[in-house]
């Protein structure tokens, strides 16, 4: 049920729709999620050239989603606090720069998991 609407829920599909919607929301305005595509990308690309092995592409795949997972609830968050108040408010900041952080610590680690993925179909490690 919609809050103060007595439309039931949408059907399981058109769900599915409006999540696609704002997956392709966030990609046209936010520059962050531009960003991690990017880098995800990227990581597939070496992926393949490198042929990493299927743990590996599991490793890959899974901190891609997670990252684009984080970038996308930070969004929100972001969206949220924003359609709260307008004006400065210390609490509303810090609930944005706490959004913000938990992306950069899930990109560090992805990150971390990436050189050792890379490194070692590189056979560094």
């Amino acid at each position: 049920m919609i809050p103060g609407s007595n439309k039931d829920h949408p059907s399981f599909i058109r769900s599915f729709g409006y999540a696609i919607e704002g997956f392709v929301t966030a990609v046209k305005t936010e520059r962050n999620i531009k960003v991690m595509l990017a880098m995800g990308v990227c990581a597939v690309i070496c992926g393949i050239a490198l042929q990493i092995d299927l743990l590996s592409w599991c490793l890959v795949a899974l901190c891609v989603g997670l990252v684009l997972f984080a970038e996308l609830v930070n969004t929100a968050i972001e969206a949220v606090v924003d359609l709260a108040t307008q004006e400065f408010q210390p609490l509303a900041k810090r609930a944005k720069d706490i959004a913000a952080a938990s992306v950069y610590t899930l990109s560090i680690t992805a990150a971390i998991v990436g050189i050792i993925v890379f490194a070692r179909a590189l056979g560094l490690v």
